[in-house]
């Protein structure tokens, strides 16, 4: 049986990308904090990505039920509270660097030492953002933490490329999720005024429908990329 483990896996992004990897013929062993809800060709562990333990369990549980073949890295926080850059605590820096980053990181690594053992490749994908390279002052910690998945998706694909795993990431742009629902207002009115050329909310199946390509072969020769999926928000203009 092939496995895709997704983090996040009840959020917006990462469960609609595990009902569409379950689709596309994997068993999706999904990792969230909150309580699971039932659903055929999906196994549920229950943890904090940013807990070693709890990426341990998450290991052994997507090994237990057959070869991992996919790791989609979903699961990520914003600030608390937002605050200016200048008011940033370091207590809310570290509460995001240690999921966003540290725990993706973590989790990467454990997964790519299985992919090896196995010896038959594997796809590893990274929700990063389009606050990777977007200034938002008020919220510093979380652009810091996107960027450093970057970061984390070039070093992965340079190290693990001879092993046949590809590793790449996605950029996801204003999606309606649960993290988004808070400035909805900020972002419609940003939407109407012309910020995302196709003039609309982007969907968590707009980035669903990445991931399962970037984990079924499609782009089978594509390493160490970033895919934009924003409606073209990323587009400047004069």
């Amino acid at each position: 049986m092939n496995i895709a483990i997704v983090t996040g896996a009840l959020g917006g992004i990462g469960s609609a990308s595990a009902d569409a990897l379950i689709k596309a013929g994997f068993h999706v062993v999904g990792m969230d904090v909150a309580e699971a809800d039932g659903r055929e060709g999906f196994t549920y562990v229950k943890g904090d990505l940013s807990s070693p333990e709890d990426r341990r369990e998450l290991i052994r549980t997507a090994l237990g039920l057959g070869k991992l073949r996919a790791l989609v890295n979903v699961a990520g926080v914003a600030p608390k509270v937002r605050r200016d850059l200048l008011e940033m605590t370091e207590e809310s820096y570290d509460f995001v660097m240690g999921v966003n980053t540290k725990g993706t990181l973590f989790l990467t690594q454990a997964a790519a030492k299985a992919m090896i053992e196995q010896g038959e490749g594997g796809y590893i994908v990274n929700i990063s953002s389009c606050s990777a390279y977007t200034s938002s002052t008020s919220r510093g910690e979380y652009c810091i933490s996107k960027a450093g998945v970057s970061m984390i998706t070039t070093l992965f694909a340079d190290r693990l490329a001879g092993d046949g795993i590809t590793v790449n990431e996605i950029c996801p742009g204003i999606i309606a999720t649960g993290m988004t629902a808070a400035v909805k207002d900020k972002y419609d009115a940003l939407i109407g005024g012309g910020l995302v050329p196709l003039g609309r909310w982007g969907q968590p199946e707009d980035v669903a429908k990445a991931v399962v390509a970037l984990c079924d072969g499609t782009f089978g020769y594509t390493n160490g990329c970033s895919i934009t999926v924003d409606g073209g928000m990323h587009i400047r203009k004069l």
